[in-house]
Order: C-alpha cells, then sequence, then structure tokens
C-alpha cells in the first residue's frame, strides 16, 4: 500500500522533463508530472492544480475538497502518533494516576 500526499502544483519548472514544483502546507517540492500528463495539454494548465504525490511523482489529480479532507486527516494522524509517542514511557501505574 501507498500513500500519496496532496499537494498544489504551484509552477511549471521543467515543461520538456515535466517537472513542476508542488507546494504541502508551505514546503516546496520538485515533482515528476509524467504520470498524469496525456496527450498534448498545456503545462501551464496544471498550476494551481491539486495532485497525489508518492516518491517524488504525482500519481493522480484530486479537486480542492477531497485534497482538504486528506490533508485534516493526515494532520489528525500526525497528532495521534505524537500522543502515543508520549504514553509510551508511561507505566500502566502513571496511567492511573495521570
Amino acid at each position: 500500500m501507498c500513500l500519496g500526499i496532496p499537494a498544489q502544483i504551484v509552477n511549471i519548472t521543467d515543461a520538456e522533463n515535466l517537472l513542476a514544483v508542488v507546494s504541502v502546507g508551505g514546503v516546496k517540492r520538485e515533482i515528476s508530472l509524467a504520470c498524469v500528463i496525456e496527450g498534448d495539454s498545456p503545462l501551464e494548465a496544471w498550476v494551481g492544480e491539486w495532485v497525489l504525490v508518492h516518491v517524488g511523482f504525482a500519481m493522480s489529480r484530486i479537486d480542492p475538497e477531497e485534497a482538504d479532507k486528506t490533508l485534516k486527516l493526515l494532520e489528525e494522524l500526525g497528532e495521534l502518533q505524537v500522543k502515543m509517542e508520549d504514553q509510551e514511557g508511561l507505566t500502566p501505574e502513571d496511567e492511573q494516576h495521570g
């Protein structure tokens, strides 16, 4: 199973090699659009679009609502992970008195 992270395409950096910069939570990365570009569609039309990114490749286009929903879920999972890590150091006795 792979996990794609929603990212918004900010600009095209290399049209010949189908490379673009995406933003995820303010962090920008260069990715390949090779897996999602079909035919002769102009690359500039992709600027502003949301894609699911996995290992440096856009795997599919998604709508903004789905991107927002997924990002919120990933944020919640991250918060849950922090809580679980905080509790790892507790003994059962600590949990009863905590």
